[in-house]
């Protein structure tokens, strides 16, 4: 097996692509199964793990892309890292500022959000890749993203960081630099509404320390080592972080909104689990026909996250005797499938179906759009 391309990277990234595109696009979120939704505050539930993952993979695809530059700033390396950074971060911007058009906002500029799923991509995706090219040795890597974690969890303890507040040090750094017109409005438990981004731009600190573990694991998957001593030593690094975050959130809570340092801990070992997984069934058993779609979706997978962003708000705006083209579709399950969560769910899926036609159109003409 040739560690230069894995299958099971791909189809990592396409499962993780699907799961962003279906925890966004249900019938109605009045009526969404458990494992579908985030976790209020504190805790962990399947969905939040789906960010954090691709988040990991990133670093995991930085390891085989950077290496051809050999820790050299070389000028095709800073183009590229500039141009990739701004093209996503801009991406993000204009499905803010789509959405804010199609719903009918007059000065849609005014109010559009700062920051985001793809922004968050694009910093991290910057600052990491100026870490791994800045240091040489893996050990001094390490060390830097300790040190990124533990400031972080110190600027949490001092900050209300752990408080889902407008007190927080997060929303604070937020509201101080983009104004609150710019930022995402948090739900509260009492169905309130705060200013608090999830995406804000201080816990977008540790998703470099996210990156460079992921990166560690691509690091292993390039070694030239025989392929069951790469993966033995993936799942032991996998099974550490995973404990080790557990163990530490009795006094750092696992919280996805704050992207708290065990929370990077935990689920950095899940996908390090779950890639050597794929990879041990995919690229060593080669039971590989299950995984088609999610190849194809792993391929261009930006690219469709971005069109399902589009034609999700599309469905919204568009109506039909007074009533979207999403509560139609919906509607018209519900006359079928009576349980309205079942109903959710299964337009949610054929959301994923539409957006895979694009995606697998475009795989069988052998075009893969970068970003």
């Amino acid at each position: 097996m040739k560690s230069e391309r894995l299958l099971s990277l791909d189809v990592l990234r396409g499962i993780t692509i699907v799961g962003m595109i279906l925890v966004n696009n249900p019938g109605t979120w009045e009526s969404v199964y458990a494992p579908l939704r985030h976790a209020e505050w504190n805790g962990l539930t399947p969905t939040d793990l789906v960010f954090p993952f691709f988040m990991f993979i990133m670093g995991v695809s930085m390891s085989f892309a950077l290496s051809r530059f050999d820790h050299h700033f070389s000028r095709s390396f800073i183009t590229k890292l500039v141009r990739r950074t701004v093209i996503l971060f801009l991406l993000g911007l204009f499905l803010s500022w789509f959405s804010l058009v199609c719903a009918g906002v007059e000065q849609p500029f005014s109010q559009i959000r700062i920051l985001g799923v793809l922004q968050r991509l694009a910093l991290a995706y910057f600052f990491g890749s100026l870490l791994i090219m800045s240091v040489r040795r893996p050990a001094n890597l390490a060390w830097i993203s300790a040190i990124i974690l533990i400031g972080y969890i110190v600027l949490l303890a001092l900050g209300n960081g752990f408080e889902l507040s407008e007190q927080n040090i997060i929303a604070v750094t937020d509201r101080t630099l983009f104004g609150e017109t710019h930022l995402y409005r948090e739900w509260l438990p009492d169905g309130g509404r705060i200013f608090f981004d999830p995406e804000g731009l201080l816990s977008t600190l540790p998703c470099i320390a996210q990156v460079i573990i992921g990166y560690f694991c691509g690091n292993i998957l390039r070694e030239k080592t025989e392929i069951h001593h790469r993966l033995l030593q993936i799942s032991i690094l996998g099974i550490v972080l995973l404990f080790a975050g557990w163990l530490l959130s009795y006094g750092c809570p696992l919280n996805k909104k704050v992207w708290s340092p065990t929370f990077v801990l935990v689920t950095c070992g899940f996908a390090s689990l779950f890639l050597v997984l794929l990879t041990w069934l995919i690229d060593i058993r080669k039971k590989q026909k299950w995984a088609y779609p999610f190849h194809v979706f792993g391929t261009n997978p930006l690219f469709i996250y971005v069109v399902a962003g589009v034609l999700a708000t599309l469905l919204e705006v568009i109506t039909v005797s007074g009533i979207s083209l999403q509560g139609k579709v919906y509607t018209s399950i519900l006359l079928i499938l009576p349980d309205a969560y079942l109903a959710s769910l299964i337009y949610g899926l054929l959301f994923i179906g539409f957006n895979y036609l694009i995606v697998w159109g475009l795989y069988k003409k052998r075009i893969f759009i970068k970003i």
